[in-house]
C-alpha cells in the first residue's frame, strides 16, 4: 500500500464521522473540504456548487457554477457550463485528472501556482425502489483540488475522492 493510500484510508473514516448526521451539504462540504486540504496539504481544495446563473450563460437551464466552501488562497467565484476543468467535470459528469493544467484546453486560471488538477462531481441521490440510495447523473456540485506540483492525482485519488463526494450527497 503506498503512503497516499494509507492517508486515504484513514481519512475515508474521519470524513465519515465528520459529516454522518449533517443534513446541510454545504456544511458537510466544508468539514470535507477542510479534512481533505489538512491531510495532503494541496494548494486548494474545495467545491463548486450548481447554482442558477446570475447572468447571461450559456448553460443548461441557466445555471452556472459558483464557489462554495473551500481551503487555500481565493478563487474564481463563478465557471460557467463546459468551461475549464471543473465545468467540463460538471458537463461530461465524469472526473476529470489532469496532469498539467497548461495543457487542459480552456482551463481557468485562478491561481498561477497550481500545476495539477482534479475535479470529481457531486451526484444527486434519490431513494431508489429498496430504499438505499441511488446516484443519478445529475451533478449538484464538483470538488475541485489544485496542486503546485506537476502529475500530482491520479486514479488512487479519482477513486477516494469519488467515495468522498458519495457520502457528501447521501
Amino acid at each position: 500500500m503506498t503512503e497516499k493510500e494509507e492517508k486515504y484510508r484513514t481519512l475515508i473514516p474521519q470524513i465519515k464521522a465528520l459529516i454522518e448526521g449533517e443534513p446541510d451539504i454545504v456544511a458537510r462540504m466544508a468539514n470535507a473540504a477542510a479534512a481533505v486540504h489538512g491531510t495532503f496539504g494541496f494548494l486548494w481544495t474545495g467545491f463548486y456548487r450548481v447554482v442558477p446563473a446570475a447572468g447571461p450563460a450559456e448553460s443548461p437551464g441557466s445555471s452556472e457554477l459558483a464557489l462554495g466552501p473551500f481551503q487555500g488562497p481565493v478563487a474564481c467565484s463563478r465557471i460557467a457550463y463546459g468551461k475549464g476543468v471543473c465545468g467540463t467535470a460538471w458537463r461530461d459528469a465524469k472526473t476529470q485528472v489532469v496532469y498539467d493544467v497548461e495543457q487542459f484546453p480552456g482551463h481557468i486560471r485562478c491561481s498561477s501556482a497550481a500545476k495539477s488538477e482534479i475535479v470529481v462531481p457531486v451526484f444527486r441521490t434519490a431513494a431508489g425502489n429498496s430504499g438505499h440510495q441511488a446516484p443519478e447523473k445529475t451533478v449538484i456540485a464538483v470538488l475541485d483540488i489544485d496542486s503546485a506540483a506537476l502529475g500530482t492525482f491520479d486514479m488512487t485519488d479519482a477513486g477516494y475522492l469519488e467515495e468522498v463526494c458519495r457520502m457528501i450527497s447521501a
